[in-house]
């Protein structure tokens, strides 16, 4: 049995964790908002048409800021569609997933099923086919408490108190030849700067995430990053990093280390970030919004999902199901571990998406809710991971893969709160057939114990929870777990994600 070897020790700080890592994102897009939060008809919803099935599960993964309405969708959105009388609002052909947007749900209700849920609103505005004057409307619209025609009309139809949103994104993906009002990096930067100029005019407390590449294989990575911030750096907070894995023509080995691809992501976008900073001579420093990140199965959508034609237009169709495996959930749990790596200059991060669409929890009109394998590392982890998260020394075998070269068979990151005592470890193996033994060195933790411990791993790594057995895959704990003159010893089963908590 291959053997790897860990310390911990928490003199040795990365960053504080930010409960904003551990954010969502939901948009109109398929089932994510009608049939998935929103069922009026379901047995469970509420006066406003809410799943309270679903609100109890989104609590209970832990989410903290939720992105919203997009995505793809914002580009082509016109916010005013979203709010005053349901009745009175007027649907619309949404092009970037070839759907029609009745606007039932729009900014009122969607935050009062924030309210329900426990999260923070963090809106994006339409930079793809509007600009600047209609991301200032939306921003009175939301932050003025009164005295003004916006505001006045946010009061007329039923809020009072301001929304008092704090984070915004300045448009969605603009380096992608599939949005809506797609622009170079020159002409981007040029209006997200514009439009952040005048935002904080506006409200100088918010807090503006500007667009970074969709994904480190666009061919524009790098030089879109370095262009946009040379415009915007003095006027954002944040640049946006999007990334999403699949496994691809069977080769488990590399979808199993796409973590290897995340950190590398972060830490070139880090890179550039500091390069514009001295370039512009800032005092300033950029952090990363990871405000779009999960598994997705992109082929599919590519290959077999697409809506067309000119007068096919569906309401909330089945788009972007994909059902997770065993496998899924561990690469998840890594993309986590991953993030938590990053604390020091990952501050806010957006699994995308929540319900539904490429999402942790599935639902079935006039049906259950249940958890996909991916609802557990999130839920575990956002619940765990206190305090700071910690720089590790790991020694641990590698083995080979097609897209990443030598990698680590194990992976792993720690986290620890001085005021509580508490610390968790995250761990993952990436073998595909042999058990790993990890000894930690936890002798700088004090005298601590195992308090909880969770296991995901199957014989069958493509085992998968759907709505004809919904529990198929369900954490388990890793009693394996023992502790001796100061060190912690414990067994990773092959392709595996295992959480700690220590006190």
């Amino acid at each position: 049995m291959p053997s790897a070897r860990l310390t911990i020790d928490p003199h040795f700080a990365v960053g504080r964790i930010e409960r904003r890592l551990f954010g969502g994102f939901v948009e109109h897009l398929g089932r994510h908002v009608y049939d998935g939060i929103h069922e009026p008809a379901h047995e469970s919803a509420d006066a406003d048409g809410f799943r309270q099935d679903v609100v109890e599960l989104v609590k209970e993964l832990g989410v903290s800021t939720i992105r919203y309405p997009g995505g793809n969708f914002v580009s082509g959105f016109r916010w005013e569609d979203s709010v005053g009388p349901r009745d009175q609002r007027p649907r619309r052909l949404d092009l970037a997933w070839h759907s029609t947007e009745t606007n039932q749900v729009g900014l009122h209700e969607f935050q009062g099923w924030l309210d329900q849920v426990g999260s923070d609103l963090m809106l994006a505005v339409n930079l793809g086919t509007r600009g600047t004057l209609e991301a200032l409307d939306l921003l009175e619209y939301s932050n003025i408490a009164g005295g003004t025609t916006l505001s006045q009309r946010r009061i007329d139809n039923g809020r009072t108190d301001a929304f008092g949103v704090k984070m915004w994104c300045l448009g969605n993906e603009m380096d992608g030849p599939w949005q809506l009002g797609h622009r170079s990096a020159e002409d981007y930067g040029k209006i997200a700067s514009q439009t952040a100029k005048a935002m904080r005019q506006l409200d100088p407390s918010i807090e503006l995430v500007v667009c970074g590449s969709s994904s480190a294989h666009m061919p524009t990575f790098g030089e879109w990053e370095r262009v946009v911030l040379t415009h915007t750096y003095e006027d954002v907070d944040y640049i946006s990093c999007h990334a999403y894995y699949e496994e691809k023509d069977g080769d488990l080995g590399s979808f199993l280390a796409s973590a290897v691809d995340m950190d590398g992501f972060i830490e070139t976008v880090v890179a550039t970030a500091d390069h514009v900073k001295a370039v512009v001579g800032s005092s300033k420093t950029i952090d990363i919004s990871f405000d779009e990140w999960n598994v997705w199965y992109l082929s599919r959508f590519q290959n077999v999902e697409k809506i067309e034609g000119v007068d096919n237009w569906p309401i909330a169709p089945r788009l972007l199901e994909d059902v997770y495996s065993v496998a899924d959930a561990v690469v998840f749990g890594n993309l986590l571990i991953s993030l938590l790596r990053h604390a020091d200059r990952v501050r806010s991060a957006s699994l995308a998406q929540l319900v539904n669409v490429i999402a942790p929890i599935m639902t079935e009109p006039g049906g259950p809710a249940w958890r996909q394998t991916t609802f557990f590392p999130f839920s575990i982890t956002s619940r765990l991971a206190q305090g700071e998260a910690l720089q590790l020394k790991l020694d641990a075998p590698t083995y080979e893969t097609k897209d990443y070269g030598t990698v680590p068979l194990v992976d792993a990151v720690a986290t620890h709160d001085a005021e509580t005592g508490a610390s968790a470890v995250f761990l993952v193996n990436r073998s595909q057939d042999e058990a790993v033994t990890l000894t930690i060195d936890i002798a700088a933790l004090g005298d601590v114990s195992v308090l909880e411990s969770h296991l995901i791993a199957d014989e069958d790594v493509y085992a998968k929870n759907t709505l004809a057995d919904r529990e198929r895959v369900a954490p388990r704990a890793n009693d394996t777990a023992a502790i001796a003159g100061g060190e912690l010893t414990i067994t990773l089963p092959p392709v595996s994600w295992t959480a700690l908590s220590l006190g």
